[in-house]
């Protein structure tokens, strides 16, 4: 049976295409739940303009698909809205 660090590992893959860091950490997913091999999502992205949206969204569920969760279902909340921590800043350089 899958389970949240299952999930975790496969989100760790998914490297937000305009700034090179993973969406696990920079923060993006904000809830994970697992019930057998489906998986519920809640994320956000860096802004609600992100033009890289619809292509990170497909990167997230062939990942989730790969290890092996059924039919993903993602998610995506700007509330709260995301805020870098300082680990993040000091990764870019802000």
């Amino acid at each position: 049976m899958l389970a949240k660090t299952d999930a975790i590992a496969a989100l760790k893959t998914v490297t937000d295409p305009e700034l090179g860091i993973d969406v696990w950490t920079l923060g993006l997913i904000y809830t994970i739940n697992v019930h057998d091999n489906t998986i519920d999502i809640k994320m956000t992205f860096t802004t609600p303009l992100c033009p890289y949206a619809p292509q990170l969204l497909e990167l997230v569920k062939t990942a989730l698909e790969h290890k092996g969760f059924k039919e993903p279902t993602i998610n995506v909340t700007f509330n709260p809205p995301w805020k870098p921590s300082n680990d993040i800043k000091d990764m870019l350089g802000i």
